[in-house]
């Protein structure tokens, strides 16, 4: 007999903590093993239980949902999974419990208290079911610094894509902090994730990076040295007019189940810059982004995708390579280094 999934259940709402059990039991994979309804509870519980997977409110009373992770990962580390309010407070301490080595997060339908919950349930089982495979040593949410590198150019790269999912927001962190911030060309992250998130998200790495980091807007022209970050809930296409680039936003249906789509990006990219774009290929599930590295390799571009050993989830880049489109296999310490060559 297959063995459950042991979950525990954090949420100060009483009602909260009964939704959610109902919804995960549902799934004949997962036991619900305990519910807590705050940070010293959970704790306490933890001592006791043998679990899996932790969903994590956010605002609890005594401690936060960020002080309970950061204890969680130093005295007993499970994969936690976030379910945080669609707002922008939610949105902003979401990413910095991803930053505090959150496994991923999912996000409350209607506010804190989401009698809708249910709409979500899908999303958070197989994001359970994800983290119950993964090895609590590659939730990593500091890797090795690295001294300014200087710009060689000895690539022929005049813009990158980035692909990235679960696992992905740390590195995406990383690998912006440490470039070079005049490589001359424009980057391009979609990161899997809904609106009012993504621009949290661009807005914290305008702040921490020291670089010019934003969220995409439509119809803006495109500038060098500047990194966007695809808006989420639509798809990012880039689109050439004389001599200068634009960004559009087109609402088409999600793509591979995620809108922002890597691919139709990719797949611009590989329209307009041809030979000279980049395509990298990031931790996350299913196989966004692979379609459009393939138009990218067709056109004579680079391929490049993070190595097993650094992914959280290794399934995009395992597709990439399936492919056989894969020019290289990099940690994100490789990626930098070999960015800064452009």
């Amino acid at each position: 007999m297959k063995e459950k999934i042991k979950v525990l259940i954090v949420d100060d709402s009483f009602l909260m903590r009964r939704l959610l059990r109902d919804i995960l039991e549902e799934d004949p994979d997962i036991e619900v093993v305990g519910t807590a309804r705050d940070g010293k509870e959970a704790l306490k519980l933890l001592r006791n239980l043998e679990v899996d997977v932790i969903t994590l409110d956010y605002e609890m009373p005594d401690m936060n949902g960020i002080e309970v992770l950061e204890k969680i990962m130093k005295y007993k580390p499970v994969p936690c999974i976030m379910v945080s309010a669609y707002t922008k407070e939610g949105a902003k301490i979401t990413l910095e419990a991803l930053s505090r080595g959150a496994f991923d997060f999912v996000p409350k339908p209607s506010g804190e208290l989401s009698l809708d919950i249910i709409k979500i349930k899908d999303e958070l089982i197989d994001k359970i079911k994800s983290a119950k495979k993964v090895r609590m040593e590659r939730i990593k949410f500091e890797y090795e610094e690295i001294e300014t590198l200087p710009c060689r150019g000895s690539l022929n790269i005049s813009c990158v894509g980035i692909a990235s999912s679960t696992g992905g927001t740390v590195l995406i962190e990383y690998i912006i902090k440490n470039l070079p911030s005049n490589l001359g060309i424009p980057f391009f992250i979609v990161q899997h994730m809904p609106p009012l998130f993504t621009l949290k998200f661009a807005e914290r790495l305008n702040e921490i990076t020291g670089k010019k980091v934003k969220e995409t807007e439509d119809k803006e022209e495109v500038k060098k040295d500047i990194f966007y970050i695809a808006k989420g809930g639509v798809h990012v296409i880039l689109e050439k007019k004389g001599k200068n680039v634009y960004i559009s936003h087109k609402d088409f249906p999600a793509r591979n189940g995620v809108k922002p789509s890597a691919d139709y990006l990719f797949e611009s990219m590989a329209e307009i810059y041809g030979e000279k774009a980049c395509a990298i290929i990031l931790t996350g599930m299913g196989r966004d982004g692979v379609d459009g590295a393939k138009k990218i390799k067709e056109k004579g571009g680079y391929v490049w995708v993070q190595s097993k050993e650094t992914c959280l989830i290794f399934g995009m880049p395992r597709n990439a390579i399936k492919e056989k489109i894969v020019d290289m296999v990099l940690s994100p310490e490789e990626i930098v280094k070999n960015l800064a060559k452009i």
